[in-house]
This record gives C-alpha cells, sequence and structure tokens, in this order.
C-alpha cells in the first residue's frame, strides 16, 4: 500500500505544500493544466528549486496580476484580496472541469475552513466573506493540494505532529496571536507543538489539508520510505522553513489490516409534516455540501402518524453545515446526533477500455484480491445518453467484461 507522510516539523503552508507535491513526483504541467480548468484568472504559477539551510527542495510562487505580489499563504499578507464567500468558490469549482474526485476533495477543504472562520467570527457560514480563503493564491493552493493528493492516489496517509510556530501576526483584524484563531480551530484534536521559532509555521490553509485529508497522526514510520521530498517557504528562520513528505510502501496484510476505519457523525431527525416532494432537494444539498451517505426510512410516530426518518453520515467536522441545512431546509425543530465508526474496504480506481470507450471501474480489495467491481455509476448514465439504450445493458455488458 502506498503511503503519504507529512513530517511538519517547521509547520505546513499551502505553498510548501504545493512545492512538497512536485519535489515528490507529481508532474508540474499536470498540476498547471488541471489548475487551468478552473474558472479563474489573473494569476501566474512560479515553480523553481530553491535551498533552505543546505536543503533542496521545490518552491512554489502563486503571482496574482492584480495585485503584482508575491503570495506568503493566508494570514500573511491579508489586504486588497478580492471577497469571495463559500458558495462563490464551490460554484466556482462545480463549474470546473476538474475531476469528481478532485471537486469533491476541494469542497471539503473549503467547507471545513469555512466553519472555522464562521466560529471565529462568531457568524454563519454563508454570511461570512473570506478576504483571505476567497483570494486567488489561496485558491490555487487548496484546488492544488486536491489535484496533487489524487495524482499520487496514496492507500493511507499519515502526519507528524504539526509545529505552530509563535509570535504574533498583522491581519485586516490587527494583530493576532500564533497560531491564527483559525488554525487553532481546524487542529483541534490533532497533535500540535510550538514555539520552535516565534513566526507563523502552519497557516489556516496547510491546517485545513492537514485536518482534511490526513487518515493519521502519528511520530511512527510503519512503512518502507521510497521517495523523500521538501517543499521550500518563504521565510528564513532558525529551523529549516521547509515541509519535509516521504512516499512509502506498506505490506498489506489480509483480514481487517485492509479495512480502514475512520469516526464520522450519524445526524437524524424525525419528519412527519413536510411535503415529500422537497425530500429530493434537500437530500442532494447535503450531499453538495460533503455528506458521505444521506437516506431517509419510513417509520410511524405517536397517533399512528407515518413520517420519515432523515438520517445524515458525515465526517465529525461537517457538523455544522450539515446542522444548518437540517434546521433551515426541513421542518423539523431539532435533530439527534451520535457518534459512529465507518470500517471500509480498501477501493481501488481502474479505467477499462470498453466498446463505448474507457470506463472508470472501483473495485474493493481484501486478503490482497479483489472481491467487488462496477462501473462508477456516472459514466454508465452518460453512455446510456450517448448511445440512446438502456443503462441496465450498459451494465451488463460492462459487468461482463470484468469477468472474462
Amino acid at each position: 500500500m502506498k503511503i503519504l507522510y507529512y513530517d511538519c516539523f517547521s509547520g505546513i503552508s499551502g505553498d510548501m505544500h504545493l512545492g512538497a507535491m512536485i519535489d515528490l513526483g507529481v508532474d508540474r504541467e499536470h498540476l498547471l493544466s488541471e489548475l487551468k480548468k478552473l474558472p479563474l484568472s489573473g494569476y501566474s504559477v512560479h515553480i523553481e528549486k530553491d535551498q533552505r539551510s543546505g536543503i533542496t527542495g521545490t518552491r512554489v510562487d502563486v503571482v496574482s496580476k492584480e495585485e503584482d505580489r508575491h503570495k506568503h499563504d493566508v494570514h500573511k499578507d491579508h489586504t486588497h484580496h478580492h471577497h469571495r464567500n463559500l458558495g462563490e468558490i464551490l460554484d466556482l469549482i462545480s463549474a470546473s472541469g476538474l475531476s469528481d474526485p478532485v471537486k469533491e476533495r476541494s469542497c471539503k477543504m473549503f467547507t471545513m475552513l469555512a466553519e472555522a472562520e464562521a466560529r471565529v467570527h462568531n457568524t454563519g457560514i454563508e454570511q461570512i466573506h473570506f478576504h483571505e480563503v476567497g483570494a486567488v493564491d489561496s485558491i490555487i493552493d487548496i484546488v492544488g493540494a486536491a489535484i496533487c493528493i489524487e495524482s499520487i492516489s496514496p492507500g493511507r496517509i499519515m502526519a507528524s505532529v504539526v509545529e505552530l510556530g509563535g509570535g504574533f501576526i498583522d491581519c485586516e483584524h490587527g494583530k493576532l496571536p500564533v497560531p491564527a484563531p483559525a488554525t487553532v480551530e481546524l487542529l483541534k484534536g490533532i497533535p500540535v507543538s510550538s514555539g520552535a521559532v516565534g513566526k507563523e509555521t502552519t497557516t489556516p490553509t496547510g491546517a485545513v489539508i492537514l485536518a482534511t485529508n490526513v487518515d493519521e497522526f502519528t511520530a511512527l514510520h510503519d512503512f518502507r520510505i521510497v521517495k523523500t521530498a521538501y517543499g521550500i517557504g518563504h521565510r528564513i528562520t532558525d529551523i529549516p522553513n521547509v515541509l519535509r513528505v516521504y512516499l512509502g510502501e506498506a505490506e498489506l496484510k489480509d483480514g481487517p489490516h485492509e479495512q480502514d476505519t475512520k469516526r464520522a457523525l450519524m445526524i437524524e431527525c424525525n419528519i412527519d409534516d413536510m411535503n415529500p416532494e422537497i425530500y429530493g432537494f434537500i437530500m442532494e444539498q447535503l450531499f453538495e455540501a460533503g455528506a458521505d451517505d444521506v437516506f431517509l426510512t419510513p417509520i410511524t410516530m405517536k397517533k399512528s402518524r407515518p413520517a420519515s426518518k432523515l438520517s445524515v453520515l458525515c465526517g465529525e467536522e461537517m457538523e455544522g453545515i450539515i446542522s444548518d441545512i437540517i434546521l433551515t431546509q426541513t421542518t423539523t425543530l431539532g435533530f439527534r446526533k451520535y457518534p459512529v465508526e465507518k470500517t471500509m474496504l480498501r477501493r481501488e480506481f481502474t479505467t477499462l477500455d470498453t466498446r463505448f470507450g474507457k470506463v472508470r471501474i472501483k473495485s474493493a480489495i481484501y486478503g490482497g484480491k479483489r472481491i467487488k467491481a462496477k462501473p462508477e455509476y456516472e459514466d454508465c448514465i452518460r453512455i446510456a445518453k450517448e448511445y440512446q439504450i438502456p443503462v441496465q445493458q450498459v451494465y451488463q455488458e460492462i459487468s461482463k467484461l470484468l469477468t472474462d
């Protein structure tokens, strides 16, 4: 199994992450061509080799043509940014030509970051305008992170204790302590250290990359290191201002070791007084917000009234936005929630050549073998429409190819 490990002894920022991923082997032309699929202009990306304390790595600069300045990442320069809210950013990503996995990963990071900023400013998630997050450079950092992670396709993502730095930073609201309030919100429950230098080492952008994507925070390297890479930061500090990443390999073992167990949250409510036509819209809203699963269960309430139980499975970090949708979009007066554990088989994504062209296949691995495989729903629907044939026929033909 391929392992991606972040060694955050000097923290992490968006630009350091992009540099480390390119240094690790992500093709820079692939990254740049994918970023061009965003309906976004007014920037250029500079990529070059650099050194910090004798360590050679890759440095990335996102240069805003409107501001004619070099970027330093979130909370390092907070003036003259274009203000965007979460809805605008999610619409921008949805309108792009990026793949669905990249869109989903990007939207999850922005939603988590928006929730953290909303808690800091004590306002609703859609009311806050991001003078930091809405900047072009931050959009490139976060979407670029999603592109790079999908390109590497690790089976598991791990990270060390995260160094936060110290001192104070200047922002639009005045001087703020390090770590920035949004960084603290994002790293709740994650092991951190501080004080290695008197400057900010982990930014909100870097924090949300870790909080959204890392499966395990540990100092133990239970894998073989295949490659080491470095993302060079923009500051000169007493310790090397770099993000070190490892690409590793771990032996796949039989049974439960091929299962991935994660903590999640189940949010539920009972509804007996809502027009059933509205459920479809609400389910779409919940999935777009980042819910892992949404389903309805027929139930009978008091006085034998027929009703539906709305259940939403989501990451713990998604509680705020999911509860907002439930309370504002349905007729319920409240909900219940409880923690659960999700156990999932390891999945692999491949493409299959068919008479319809290439079709994406999702397989489940157990005991070192592929035990289940099926074509992606969106590809089957696209083929059915294009060839004007029943979608069931598409499934049957592709499933036969998988068993041959």
